[in-house]
């Protein structure tokens, strides 16, 4: 099992998604990866942990606000999120939530990059973030789907550090990761000339599945859709969901413990 403690200055350390019916969202993801659910109590709103084999993977709540709903948040681990904030403020993000402190959990700020994606960003204190990756039911990937590549790119290496590695760089396909070369957090796609028109640049992520045939089928078993059969890359194999609120997300097979 592969367990995380500690993670990178800069790189995604945790996600939620905010869901306009949360009974729904908890019953479909705990259902589908085998997670188990704590419930934070009402000073926190209700937020729920999921956990797998009793490691917290990632959260959710209730959509606060006029914020969109339906969708999963990535965070990016921060030293300290007001000053990360108007770091990235002044080159050239909009703040969509200026920092707040969450209890003794820590402090959050949620911004979009100058492409439009929306990221967070989390400044721990008792919540350290998700704890298992590369597993089935945890974590396996985060990718930027990017209108504005190279600017995403520039904003992200300048304001949070990263070190990034270019994978590909054709018109058919652009691509850069981010974070140790041996074992990088995530990726960022030049998505612009696949996106349909009016979807803007936005974060995705990826869990580990056993089977991505078998998970997929779960997925419209438990009222999801399947938006691309499983398929086969040098990365990996691979397949496209969304939740019965709407929410995407991928599968990716990892090929350990049992099935999803």
């Amino acid at each position: 099992m592969t367990v995380v403690t500690n993670h990178r200055l800069g790189e995604p350390c945790w996600v939620d998604y905010a869901a306009t019916d949360v009974p729904r969202a908890r019953d479909f993801y705990s259902s589908l990866f085998g997670w188990t659910v704590d419930e934070a109590g009402e000073e926190y709103g209700g937020y729920i942990t999921f956990r797998r084999d009793g490691r917290a993977v990632a959260g959710l709540g209730p959509v606060m606000g006029d914020a969109g709903g339906d969708t999963w948040l990535t965070y990016l681990l921060v030293e300290d999120a007001e000053t990360a904030e108007k770091a990235a403020l002044r080159a050239g993000a909009q703040v969509i939530a200026p920092t707040m402190t969450v209890g003794d959990q820590g402090r959050l700020a949620v911004i979009a990059d100058p492409g439009g994606a929306v990221v967070g960003l989390w400044d721990p204190e008792q919540h350290r973030g998700y704890e298992l990756v590369a597993e089935v039911g945890g974590l396996s990937w985060h990718e930027l789907y990017a209108r504005s590549y190279a600017a995403q790119v520039d904003f992200y290496t300048r304001v949070f550090g990263w070190k990034t590695q270019v994978l590909s760089d054709t018109a058919d396909f652009r691509y850069s990761t981010f974070g140790d070369p041996a074992s990088p957090s995530g990726g960022v796609f030049d998505a612009n000339g696949m996106l349909p028109e009016g979807v803007p640049s936005h974060w995705v992520v990826y869990f580990g599945v056993a089977d991505a045939a078998a998970a997929s089928q779960r997925v419209v078993e438990l009222g999801g859709t399947v938006i691309r059969d499983p398929w086969d890359s040098e990365f990996g194999r691979f397949a496209q969901a969304t939740d019965p609120l709407g929410g995407l997300f991928f599968l990716h097979e990892v090929g350990s413990g049992s099935a999803a």
